[in-house]
């Protein structure tokens, strides 16, 4: 079997790979509802001081695309853990409605094709930051100017402003703390199932 074969055949989702993925999902959905109620509270300030400020808070919203990916290793995990985690926070109840839906599914594509330009074999911390930046990236802009943004009214540099600070989000909040989550499970041992298993010993930087 050629080396190419090998890795091709390491893509395919095995059932372990869809019950994680999933159980990652849940528990995303979990944390954006939380997050949803907190970030009611804390963006009252923000709002008063500079409202394109809250977007500092945007990246608890896309740790499922993240972790999710650094976990599973596969094509289509990011964008599987975002949608299916927002798919449960508007079952929970979210104040932004089915517009959730759409925002989990570009966050998780914003995270996804970060790791595919890397061809899925770059998991290191830079990989997790720029993941976290592409899905801040695309929650900015999804905010910004599609027709049902929060903040479509916002003057052309606010909307700067604001989709700057949902890419630094993204990338400290998603991403680096997805990839130390990451490599925080591996220690356990809980992931010996997965090629993350070895996370813990994995360069910081590779």
């Amino acid at each position: 079997m050629t080396t190419a074969s090998v890795k091709k055949t390491s893509y395919n989702w095995r059932v372990v790979d869809i019950v994680v993925a999933a159980l990652i999902a849940i528990a995303g959905g979990v944390i954006f509802w939380a997050w949803s109620q907190g970030a009611a509270i804390v963006s009252i300030p923000m709002n008063a001081t500079y409202p394109p400020l809250t977007g500092l808070i945007a990246g608890g919203w896309m740790i499922p695309a993240v972790l999710g990916m650094l976990i599973i290793r596969k094509p289509g995990a990011a964008l599987f853990c975002e949608a299916v985690a927002a798919t449960g926070e508007l079952i929970m109840g979210s104040q932004y409605g089915t517009t959730v839906l759409i925002s989990g599914i570009l966050q998780g594509l914003g995270a996804e094709l970060v790791f595919a330009a890397f061809r899925y074999r770059k998991f290191d911390l830079s990989a997790a930051l720029l993941a976290g930046a592409g899905s801040g990236l695309f929650c900015g802009l999804n905010d910004s100017f599609l027709p049902w943004g929060w903040n479509i009214a916002y003057e052309a540099i606010d909307k700067l402003a604001y989709i700057a600070f949902t890419t630094l989000s993204g990338a400290i909040i998603a991403g680096a703390l997805s990839w130390v989550a990451t490599r925080g499970l591996a220690k356990t041992g809980v992931l010996s199932s997965f090629a993350s298993r070895k996370a813990a010993s994995e360069p910081v930087f590779n």
